[in-house]
């Protein structure tokens, strides 16, 4: 079990960290244009899900992952929407 679990983790992390990047170059340049807003939508809808699964599963890994991606993914979502969408707001 121990291996399954060092998967997951490392899982996790790989996935979330990737993220990171993406979000530090968008706040700060606040440039979203070749960003896709569907993508984002539709990404942010998936990982609420499986943030809404860990939960539900009592699973800490998939739970703590998610829940650093939403709020990464909703943070690069809200500046397209800001930025692209309402860009007169």
């Amino acid at each position: 079990m121990v291996l399954v679990d060092a998967v997951g983790y490392f899982a996790a992390s790989c996935t979330t960290l990737a993220f990171l990047p993406q979000a530090v170059k968008v706040l700060r340049d606040k440039d979203t244009k070749s960003l896709s807003l569907g993508m984002y939508v539709l990404f942010t809808v998936g990982v609420g899900l499986w943030l809404a699964y860990g939960i539900l599963k009592d699973d800490y890994v998939i739970t703590l992952a998610n829940a650093i991606t939403i709020i990464l993914s909703l943070a690069i979502l809200v500046t397209k929407i800001r930025f692209d969408v309402l860009p007169g707001k």
